[in-house]
């Protein structure tokens, strides 16, 4: 018959280089990651603040799916900084921002960047 010898006992597998993919895919995630915010957007919070009493015409821009209302007239969002203009006499003077049925939160904040933009200050959004 075959003699085969003695039997070596089943070595481990290493552990090395797993826990060197691990290492390389952190120090990746980390490099590839951003820390830190690109965009802030200052609100002036109902009720937060020193705060002036509210004066002049109604300033409510209500902003909906796929089309914006300045006190409920329908108006494109080009044209909303000088309909604005002309019910403020201020660009401090407060405007009222309120998202309606389901709007998107990046499209409430391209209306405040195109507020912001035009030189109004003073946005309150309202639920």
């Amino acid at each position: 018959m075959f003699a085969f010898g003695d039997t070596k006992p089943r070595r481990k597998p290493s552990l090395t280089p797993m826990i060197d993919v691990v290492f390389l895919l952190l120090v990746f995630f980390m490099l590839a990651s951003r820390f830190g915010m690109d965009m802030q957007v200052p609100l002036n919070a109902p009720g937060a603040g020193a705060e002036q009493p509210y004066s002049g015409p109604p300033r409510l821009v209500d902003i909906l799916p796929e089309e914006l209302r300045l006190n409920g007239q329908e108006i494109a969002r080009d044209a909303l900084p000088a309909a604005l203009a002309d019910l403020v006499g201020d660009p401090g003077d407060t405007i009222v921002l309120r998202a309606r049925d389901e709007a998107r939160l990046q499209r409430v904040v391209d209306v405040m960047q195109a507020l912001k933009q035009a030189g109004f200050t003073a946005l309150v959004l309202v639920e």
